[in-house]
């Protein structure tokens, strides 16, 4: 009894010092991510500050017929910053893109706001006119998301809310998944590679949701993350964080494809009404 009582004794011993070890080691690692968290954010910095150019207008104005109706949601991506002229920015991109497929004008509204993360969804449809109704919407979030450490549960939840709220407003919903973080070369290692698969997982789960909820989802990771990895100074901005006018350009054509086509879906429902 006594031998078994030992053993017990010394079992729970190791499990403790084992327990002990790894919460020193996540401690440890925790406080590292941190610190080259802060050098990150030092490096990067503000060089662009928080407003992105407007580019909210009907664009190709001369083309016949209604302007389609085309909404941007999300973070400074959907917003532009980082493009120095309006029709560099992701809002001007596809409109003139899909203006040029559909034939006719479209009138762009950017509801994107600098810095936002999945839950700001909710107030960016909040400060929509009520009899507001975007035929075509795009939904482009995910990277603070990420920065911020929001759990994936979290954010997929408010985007699969935010899809929902725009299919009642009548809109074709188009979801721009999270950008391959491990691009970010500002970042430290391993904090950049960590950053880049927490951003796969977040990027994977959004795809998921998108279109569980009737949504199409296009991977940015996959169609435009290779072209950031190899060639980031053509690619990022002045900050090395956000696009340039070329990597806006490269966003808008990935998901060009997939908001044409909702576009020619919303006109033929209009057509049938």
């Amino acid at each position: 009894m006594h031998r078994e009582d030992e053993r017990r004794r010394t079992t729970a011993v190791a499990v403790g010092g084992v327990l002990l070890t790894a919460i020193a080691l996540a401690i440890t690692v925790r406080t590292g991510l941190s610190r080259q968290a802060a050098i990150a954010r030092r490096r990067i910095g503000k060089p662009l500050g928080e407003d992105a150019p407007g580019a909210d207008r009907v664009w190709r104005r001369r083309l016949d017929g209604e302007p389609l109706e085309l909404l941007l949601l999300g973070d400074s991506l959907a917003a532009g910053l980082g493009a120095e002229r309006r029709k560099d920015t992701l809002g001007g991109r596809l409109a003139k893109g899909l203006a040029r497929s559909v034939r006719r004008p479209v009138r762009l509204r950017t509801a994107a706001v600098v810095g936002s993360e999945s839950p700001d969804l909710d107030a960016q449809l909040d400060a929509l006119p009520e009899d507001y109704a975007p035929q075509v919407a795009v939904i482009v979030v995910g990277g603070n998301d990420v920065t911020h450490r929001l759990p994936t549960a979290v954010s997929i939840g408010h985007l699969s809310a935010a899809i929902a709220r725009l299919r009642q407003r009548g809109a074709c919903v188009v979801v721009g998944t999270c950008p391959d973080l491990g691009a970010l070369r500002p970042v430290p290692q391993p904090l950049r590679t960590l950053a880049s698969g927490l951003s796969r997982r977040l990027a994977e789960a959004q795809a998921a949701a998108a279109r569980d909820a009737g949504a199409a989802a296009i991977d940015l990771r996959r169609a435009v993350g290779p072209m950031f990895l190899d060639e980031p100074e053509e690619m990022f901005s002045l900050d090395r964080f956000h696009p340039s006018a070329l990597g806006y350009r490269r966003t808008a054509d990935a998901l060009l494809p997939a908001v044409t086509e909702a576009a020619e879906g919303a006109l033929r429902g209009s057509a049938l009404r």
